[in-house]
């Protein structure tokens, strides 16, 4: 039992940090008002990429080992810890599938970004079309939220595109 309470006090520790985790990535991002549509893919590539390391620490063998003398033992800290397991898997696959989905885009902020004013606009149809697959078939990336926020940094890209050209010219 003594053995069986010091593995409940580190899954404890370890469910603290994992809902601290989940709760960052669930809050309000603070961007600059002017960002592009690239700082998107950014960060959806880092969240990506802390949660598959968040998923591969929970799948080592040291945890698994563990979590199965915890099982054996009857624990009741292993509900709380299945449950975030959940969490983590469904946070990784969320962003694993944005990422997947905002890489189709990614061929157009280049473009965007330093293209005249006319040019750009042969891409706004392409790049319109690719938002609206995104929206249609993304099952994680079909929100208002996320739609805007894309929207609002490609829209932002595309003026600061239009100032360079007007300072320029």
């Amino acid at each position: 039992t003594q053995v069986t309470e010091k593995l409940e006090e580190a899954v404890m520790i370890w469910i603290k940090q994992i809902k601290q985790v989940l709760v960052e990535s669930e809050q309000m991002r603070r961007e600059a008002d002017d960002i592009g549509p690239s700082a998107e893919l950014e960060h959806w590539k880092s969240r990506m990429s802390s949660f598959n390391s968040l998923l591969d620490e929970i799948k080592s063998s040291r945890v698994k080992k563990i979590i199965s003398i915890l099982q054996a033992a009857r624990s009741k800290t292993l509900k709380q810890w299945k449950e975030l397991d959940g969490n983590i898997t469904i946070a990784a696959n969320e962003a694993k599938d944005n990422v997947r989905y905002l890489y189709t885009l990614d061929k157009f902020f280049g473009p965007l970004a330093k293209a005249s004013p006319v040019t750009m606009m042969e891409q706004v149809p392409s790049l319109m079309n690719t938002v609206r697959m995104i929206y249609c078939t993304s099952p994680y990336y079909n929100t208002s939220e996320c739609m805007t926020s894309l929207l609002l940094k490609i829209t932002n890209q595309m003026i600061n595109t239009c100032k360079t050209y007007l300072c320029e010219g």
